[in-house]
């Protein structure tokens, strides 16, 4: 079989000078087996494991200075409040925003989505009017837009994938137009490990009047991000996939945009003044977070990009192309596998089925071997329809992974061939 993606010989030992195993240490999970053998995980795409210092975090934040934050006027509120507003703080400067204000703390990037959809796009799209999606795109960035075009006679127009699961040339700038009202993209498709081309797909949405939404919960754990340079509207993460705690996201807007969109959840926090008669509402982003939030899960989530800077995001991106690279090569060399998602520009996710075998017959025999792997639809059926297939395994690396689990994957795929080759 071919691929587009470069790859070394296979069993190549060149190791750059990242540290893996000083960053395996840091995360406590590596320590215990799986069924016996050591832990070969593989399905970070999913949900990354989180390291020491983010967990150390969270419970000594509860431990020691848990308080409701923003309306408590004694010292333990004023301690949770200066340290929830400062990882704010760190999530702003992580994604290069211009103001804090401009990070707004979600659930994940599925609710950042959801609050864009029911604020913006109530306020602003009509009857045939087109949102321009690509054919890549994550449940999370259709079903959404499909309840809004519901809502208000709105139509989806798809951007078409070429065979290597990059975008069908030309096809983006011929469906954009003056009736397209809204752009919604992934920066990096879970389901493939396309990286597209955002920040010219942005210039080109701009040019015909459309804001434009990036999913960036792909795209974050493996580069840096700016959304400045990118120049998007709305930029969604979630935090569970960069190494912090789940049910903590952040969506990115430009201040323009938030100011002028209505609330998406009604509640404490949220408002200015209530009475019966009438209620006004709290500025952004404190519009937009109804509620008592995650407050330890925010802080933790400051704490995991801080671990991200300390590293580096110029130097994981590196290791995980040189694992990408490694696992391409060793993956083409058995004939019985096919990669879905070929395209020349990926992030470290790699997509295969097993001639004969069901991509969940694969994930339960390399959970055998003590790998974890995804097997499914991976929230993107649209991508699996369109290559004629139910399912795919995914195999999904982060800066944690080693060449070593690489060679026990394709070891145990070998495992997989002698009961269904």
């Amino acid at each position: 079989m071919t691929t587009t993606q470069s790859a070394p010989s296979a069993r190549d030992d060149t190791q750059t000078t990242f540290d893996v195993e000083a960053v395996r240490r840091d995360f406590p999970i590596f320590q215990q087996t799986m069924r016996g053998k050591p832990l070969v995980f593989l399905d970070s795409a999913a949900s990354a494991q989180k390291p020491r210092v983010v967990i150390d975090r969270m419970s000594d934040f509860y431990l020691n200075e848990y308080a409701s934050i923003h309306r408590g006027v004694y010292q333990l509120s004023e301690v949770a409040t200066f340290e929830f507003e400062k990882a704010r703080g760190k999530l702003a400067r992580f994604i290069n925003a211009a103001n804090p204000r401009e990070v707004v703390i979600t659930r994940n990037a599925t609710e950042s989505i959801n609050l864009v959809a029911q604020t913006w796009g109530r306020k602003h799209l009509e009857r045939d009017d087109e949102i321009l999606l690509t054919g890549m795109e994550h449940h999370a960035n259709i079903v959404p837009w499909q309840m809004l075009c519901g809502e208000t006679g709105a139509k989806l127009v798809v951007v078409p994938l070429a065979d290597d699961g990059s975008l069908e040339a030309g096809a983006y700038e011929r469906l954009l137009s003056d009736r397209t009202k809204l752009v919604a993209i992934a920066h990096v498709s879970n389901a493939l490990g396309t990286i597209n081309p955002v920040k010219e797909m942005i210039a080109s949405a701009h040019a015909v009047g459309a804001p434009v939404v990036v999913d960036g919960a792909q795209a974050a754990p493996h580069m840096a991000i700016d959304v400045q340079d990118l120049d998007c509207d709305f930029y969604a993460i979630s935090g569970h996939k960069i190494f912090g705690p789940s049910g903590v996201g952040i969506l990115y807007g430009k201040l323009a945009h938030l100011d002028a969109m209505p609330p998406y959840q009604g509640g404490g926090s949220m408002i200015h003044t209530v009475s019966f008669e009438k209620t006004t509402y709290a500025e952004v982003p404190a519009r937009f977070e109804a509620g008592t939030p995650d407050i330890a899960g925010v802080i933790g989530l400051g704490t995991a990009v801080d671990y991200l800077n300390g590293i580096g995001m110029a130097a994981i991106e590196a290791w995980e192309q040189e694992l990408l690279a490694y696992a391409t090569g060793r993956l083409s060399e058995i004939p019985q596998v096919r990669l879905i998602g070929t395209a020349p520009n990926k992030a470290a996710v790699i997509s295969f089925v097993v001639e004969g075998a069901h991509p969940h017959d694969v994930g339960s025999i390399l959970d055998q071997q003590g790998i974890a792997i995804r097997a499914g639809h991976h929230c993107a059926q649209p991508v699996m329809e369109r290559y004629g297939i139910p399912a795919t395994a995914r195999a999904s690396l982060a800066f944690y992974n080693t060449k070593r689990d690489i060679d026990a994957l394709v070891d145990a795929i070998h495992k997989v061939l002698e009961l269904f080759g």
